[in-house]
């Protein structure tokens, strides 16, 4: 089997007086075949190519000096092999490595390893451990080091990130009778960093340096959702997830920003038939996250616990089904949807003065009534800036 795709990517984007100016495209083509390894296994092997051109106005695509641009030019070939053996009836054992070589950073070799037990097909228990790298473009990828509010420093020649990872992951099923269907999928996981690309805002509060990170991270933590579904049509989505992300960096232990430990979702829908009206219920929780503060900020180094609720009604003015006979045949009514919805219903806004000196977004006014120097500062935003908003809207399914 062959596959193969290309895409061009034009981005044209203002920050206040600062253009982003990029051009992006990337060829693929993947190459892939089954191999006779017997019965018990469902072997394949394949071979990939990926082709990345991208250029841009920053220093990313310039020459060290800076005196000429010089856009970034990658060739990344590759090989796998992955085989999934059946070991008996309920357990399976996935085995695969992939080869790639980067043009510009080398040899990247990536193993996984998956194992599956399934008791039946309402209980499955999964374990999963595997390598990975990314190679991160800071410009696209982290808008904040276009925002013009501090100045962007690249510290060295950036590495690609790596990672290792493991997963645990059960998923049950449940038919209770006169209740329809209760899914849970509960997942442990862990992921170990090395040279990750870590934006630093805490060294100078007028600069973004970006660097690898000396030393490692971790992400760890545990994930549980819940999907019922009643008879009456009602069904509840629901989500929570603990997890602990910090750095090691030389010694010592730093959290990572803008990630809550305990955060949840959820979604509720309801149906009425009679009125061909659907209810639905969304949200989120999110509980305190450390935030980048300059030196005498008199804002919290971490938020607040906080919600947001969403609330929307939706009408299908037409029955489902054939419609009325007209001209000698029957034509299906449209598939119309007419809706109007509550976003933050109870209007959380953040209490802080989540943009720093707003009122100065180019910094002319520093030196006026300013003993701690502070300067234009976005960074610090957390949840939206916006309190309750209606909005109406039309579904046409025309195909």
């Amino acid at each position: 089997m062959l596959d193969a795709s290309w895409n061009l990517h034009h981005q044209n984007s203002v920050y206040g007086t600062t253009f982003y100016l990029a051009r992006q495209q990337v060829a693929f083509a993947q190459m892939t075949t089954d191999l006779p390894f017997g019965k018990r296994h469902d072997a394949l092997l394949g071979a990939a190519l990926r082709y990345t051109q991208y250029d841009d106005n920053t220093p990313a695509t310039a020459t060290p000096d800076g005196a000429a641009n010089a856009p970034s030019e990658v060739w990344l070939p590759g090989i796998f092999l992955q085989d999934e053996i059946e070991i008996s009836a309920r357990n399976r054992l996935l085995l695969g490595l992939r080869y790639d070589y980067n043009s510009a950073h080398g040899n990247i070799f990536t193993p996984r390893v998956s194992w599956k037990w399934a008791k039946n097909a309402q209980n499955i228990l999964r374990l999963t451990a595997g390598s990975g790298y990314r190679v991160a473009n800071i410009f696209t990828e982290d808008h904040a080091a276009l925002t013009g509010a501090r100045e962007v420093v690249i510290a060295e020649n950036l590495l690609p990130e790596r990672s290792w990872n493991g997963n645990l992951n059960y998923v049950c099923k449940f038919f209770p009778r006169r209740a329809g269907f209760v899914g849970l999928d509960a997942s442990l996981f862990y992921t170990y960093f090395s040279n990750q690309i870590v934006p630093d805002f805490a060294t100078d509060p007028n600069k973004i340096i970006y660097d690898n990170l000396d030393g490692h991270a971790i992400s760890s933590g545990l994930s549980l959702n819940l999907d019922f579904n009643f008879l009456n049509g009602l069904k509840i989505i629901a989500g929570a997830t603990a997890m602990d992300v910090y750095r090691i960096e030389n010694g010592v232990r730093l959290p990572q920003l803008f990630a809550p430990p305990l955060s949840g979702t959820w979604t509720i829908s309801y149906p009425l038939p009679k009125w061909r009206l659907s209810l639905d219920y969304t949200g989120n929780l999110s509980s305190p996250m450390h935030l980048p503060v300059a030196p005498n900020d008199p804002r919290p180094e971490q938020s607040p616990w906080f919600s947001i609720h969403n609330l929307q009604m939706t009408w299908k003015p037409f029955k489902s089904g054939r419609g009325a006979k007209s001209g000698g045949d029957f034509k299906s009514p449209p598939d119309l949807e007419l809706y109007v919805g509550i976003k933050n219903i109870f209007g959380f806004y953040p209490r802080e003065e989540i943009i720093l000196r707003a009122f100065d977004p180019f910094d002319k006014q520093v030196h006026v009534d300013n003993p701690n120097g502070f300067t234009f500062d976005p960074t610090y935003n957390y949840a939206p800036v916006q309190r309750q908003r209606v909005l109406l809207g039309v579904r046409w399914k025309m195909f």
